[in-house]
């Protein structure tokens, strides 16, 4: 049987997965794809596909269907189990979102590593329980089975003091409230990517913007993490689909003393009921409020397309300078009209669009001309999952071989 590597990626909203199996050069050879996405809302869709890109399952479920993660992971765990019981499944890398300062690279999971990141759950909720959930099915199914823990924190570890800190009171810094930034796997992907694929931008000061359900942007200098938008906790920074991004700490103080709301309400509030959901009532899917003529998924959209122009402004300062920008994830990828905004709201930096080449979605989608140049690029979190597995288990058998 074949050595394979399983990678489960659970978002907010989504589960994807992917299989690779172990190629006689020490490469990995992509099996098999999918994921399930639109956790939660009235549309939810699982997709597979193989390693060629020819279809395997496609399936639209019905409201209350997929109404959370735990019903996602059934359904998935199902397909999967038939579709590796050819294959010697060998390990299973995992996304986790929080690795405090503890982990600033992927490990072996245990009992220790765990209980570690169960006390960083209350900093990244929407995310956090269900990494580690699946850690646990897992292991339920085959206690035995090598299961490394890949995390969204690390590609911002070596940030300068400056970038990290909070104006809060030193002891609070030392005990672990300061910024750590997040999505460090789509960032290091498309770090590693672009000598590749824009080998003119590669070295240079490049803003990645990660425009999904979650969204963040990150300032990368010569393939290293600067600063970003993401701080503390996954609400810093952009709106995204239902999280209100970077806020005024007078407004929970506010709705505490006047409005009478206690953590609970905050927390769904922030979290469940802001972004683009809150803004438009309507919906925290970017397709939706494309769709709509309601002016406040308009309104939701053109605030989205600011605060990311604001931003990119703010990372370019501390770049010192901008040598190109790259979109990626879901909207990123996806919604040149999102793309378009950005890049007109950008031209004082020195971006010029090619309009014709965004709406085919063309790797590089500004003129030759343009000082600035912008790039869309596919992000491949599990990828970066299943090299990080594949490490370690080589470092296992490299120390049991000893």
């Amino acid at each position: 049987m074949q050595d394979a590597i399983l990678v489960i990626n659970s978002g907010s909203s989504s589960v994807k997965f992917s299989v690779y199996t172990l190629a006689e050069d020490g490469g990995l050879v992509l099996s098999c794809k999918g994921q399930i996405e639109g956790i939660g809302t009235a549309h939810a869709r699982f997709s597979a596909k193989d390693g060629t890109g020819d279809v395997l399952a496609a399936v639209t479920y019905g409201p209350g269907e997929v109404d959370d993660h735990a019903s996602a992971a059934q359904r998935l765990g199902g397909w999967l189990q038939e579709r590796v019981s050819d294959l010697n499944l060998v390990g299973v890398g995992h996304r986790v979102v929080h690795g405090g300062t503890r982990y600033e690279t992927p490990v072996a999971v245990n009992a220790a590593v765990m209980a570690d990141l169960e006390r960083l759950e209350p900093l990244a909720p929407l995310h956090q329980p269900h990494n580690l959930a699946m850690i646990r099915a897992v292991e339920g199914h085959n206690p035995s089975l090598l299961q490394v823990a890949c995390f969204d924190t690390s590609f911002h570890c070596g940030h300068a003091e400056v970038v990290d800190r909070y104006a809060l009171p030193d002891a609070l810094h030392r005990e672990g409230v300061r910024r750590y930034g997040f999505h460090g796997l789509s960032y290091e992907y498309i770090a590693r990517t672009l000598p590749e694929v824009a080998p003119e931008i590669a070295a240079g000061r490049v803003v990645v913007a990660h425009l999904g359900s979650g969204a963040s942007m990150c300032a990368i200098k010569n393939g290293r993490s600067v600063d970003t938008t993401l701080g503390f906790t996954a609400l810093d920074g952009l709106p995204m689909g239902t999280r209100c991004g970077t806020l005024d700490p007078g407004i929970p103080i506010y709705l505490i003393k006047e409005k009478k709301y206690d953590v609970g309400d905050l927390e769904r509030m922030l979290y469940h009921d802001s972004g683009l959901k809150g803004i438009s009532g309507i919906s925290n899917d970017v397709r939706d409020l494309v769709a709509s003529d309601d002016p406040q998924a308009k309104l939701a959209l053109d605030c989205f397309v600011y605060r990311v122009g604001r931003e990119l402004g703010a990372l370019a300062a501390a770049l010192g300078g901008l040598d190109g920008i790259v979109f990626t994830a879901g909207i990123g990828e996806n919604m040149p009209g999102i793309r378009a905004g950005v890049c007109e709201r950008a031209g004082w930096l020195g971006v010029e669009l090619d309009p014709a080449a965004n709406e085919a979605g063309e790797l590089r989608i500004t003129t030759p001309g343009s000082q600035v140049s912008a790039w869309v690029i596919p992000t491949d979190e599990e990828k970066m999952i299943a090299l990080h597995t594949l490490d370690v288990l080589r470092g296992r058998r490299a120390a049991g071989a000893a």
